[in-house]
């Protein structure tokens, strides 16, 4: 094997990343700004962050949720966001019951409430159905925001607002569309979805329960 073409692909792996974070940089804070704002004013009042993918956008999908019921660098309240793609059983049930295309739109009619924010990410854009959950979303009520790859798509286009990665791999894409899903959550903490830390803040959880077990 020829470890010079091995190293070469290596390269040309992180020059294309590093060529659509370049774009993402320029383009992009602004939008993620606006939606760390928005989001601030709608989950700590008790509204809810939906979100989906399919495959690599699922993951992303998922660990956006997470930072949000869990945490994302300092302790806060927990929010409520809801990975569709997740729930295996309502998945399996309304993809054998009514298509695949119907997988996120079911659930969004179910769980989406006007007010609430859908995410949905997709490296193509084409996905039938993020496309049908979108529209679902949008008829409901919901705030629809779309990540995907280069546009114009058709999922941006049914989005509310689209973040579009222009990028020429989809293994690029997804990975700013990972820098997205940080940067999403550092801009809800700045705008008021984590609590400035008191004086003397910081301590783990954790450590606090054992001190007062001890």
């Amino acid at each position: 094997m020829n470890e010079s073409l091995v190293l070469d692909a290596a390269h040309r792996h992180c020059q294309s990343l590093q060529d659509a974070l370049t774009g993402f940089r320029h383009r992009s804070l602004g939008r993620l700004a606006a939606w760390g704002t928005e989001l601030a004013a709608v989950l700590p009042v008790g509204g809810r962050l939906l979100a989906a993918g399919n495959g690599g956008s699922a993951a992303q999908a998922q660990h956006l949720t997470a930072e949000l019921v869990g945490r994302y660098r300092q302790e806060r309240p927990a929010y409520s966001a809801i990975a569709l793609h997740a729930e295996t059983s309502s998945v399996t049930a309304i993809g054998n019951d009514y298509g695949f295309d119907q997988v996120f739109a079911r659930q969004v009619s179910a769980h989406g409430r006007p007010g609430d924010i859908l995410v949905l990410l997709s490296t193509s854009g084409r996905s039938a159905n993020l496309i049908t959950a979108a529209v679902t979303g949008r008829a409901a009520g919901l705030r629809v925001w779309a990540l995907t790859g280069p546009g114009p798509n058709p999922l941006a286009e049914a989005a509310d607002e689209a973040l579009c990665v222009d990028a020429d791999s989809t293994a690029a894409v997804q990975e700013a569309h990972l820098v997205a899903v940080h940067v999403l959550c550092e801009c809800f903490d700045a705008a008021g979805g984590a609590p400035a830390p008191a004086a003397g803040a910081g301590v783990r959880p954790v450590a606090a329960a054992e001190r007062r077990l001890s």
